[in-house]
């Protein structure tokens, strides 16, 4: 498989991109920063979105994140970094990203809105949609990370 890019969206379709950036926008003035990052991050590793993980990763440590944090999100289960916030936030991200025949457990559903309530919550998916769309265009458009 070559990594050559195919197209930018943004060129090529720019009322459609203008859209999804209207979503990144909303979540971005609802959703806790730091557990933005965190979802954006879960996601993007889960579909393979070398772009993303970059984008991602570099945002979160210029937002001052911790190294160590950012790094153990790929086995965020067994690191000791997360809070149940985080966690639940976490979970939720995984159930959503890949639905499967289940969708999201209600299990996982439960400690989300405890965590979060039911605002929280519609925030949170509305942010796991959002960074679902950008990974599926990225990925498809063969978008590659700046190299430095």
């Amino acid at each position: 498989m070559t990594n050559t890019a195919r197209m930018k969206i943004n060129d090529v379709s720019p009322a459609a991109y203008q859209a999804v950036l209207g979503l990144e926008k909303y979540i971005r003035a609802n959703v806790d920063g730091e557990l933005l990052h965190l979802v954006k991050l879960r996601a993007s590793i889960m579909n393979g979105c070398s772009f993303c993980v970059d984008m991602h990763s570099r945002e979160g440590l210029a937002d001052g994140m911790s190294s160590r944090k950012l790094f153990a999100v790929g086995a965020w289960r067994e690191a000791p970094f997360f809070d149940e916030r985080e966690r639940a936030a976490l979970d939720l991200t995984e159930e959503v990203t890949r639905l499967g025949d289940h969708g999201v457990s209600d299990e996982v559903w439960d400690n989300a809105v405890e965590h979060f309530g039911q605002e929280g919550v519609a925030n949170l998916l509305m942010a796991i949609a959002t960074i679902n769309v950008w990974n599926r265009l990225s990925v498809s458009t063969r978008t590659q990370p700046p190299v430095e």
